[in-house]
C-alpha cells in the first residue's frame, strides 16, 4: 500500500474531526478546514491508489 494512502485516509479523517468540531461549536473557519482536509485526504488516497494500480499492487 503506498504512503499516499495511507496519509490520505488520515488527513480525511483529521477532516472529519475538524469538520465536526466546527459545527458543534458554530466555527465556521474550522469546519471549512475540516472540509477542505477531507478533500485533500480523498485526493491524495486516489493518487495512491493510481500508483499502487501501476506497481500492481492490491
Amino acid at each position: 500500500m503506498d504512503k499516499d494512502r495511507i496519509e490520505g485516509s488520515l488527513d480525511q479523517a483529521k477532516g472529519t474531526v475538524k469538520e465536526g468540531a466546527g459545527k458543534l461549536m458554530g466555527d465556521k473557519k474550522l469546519e471549512a478546514e475540516g472540509k477542505a482536509d477531507k478533500v485533500s485526504g480523498k485526493v491524495q488516497n486516489t493518487v495512491g491508489g493510481v500508483k499502487d494500480t501501476l506497481r500492481g499492487d492490491k
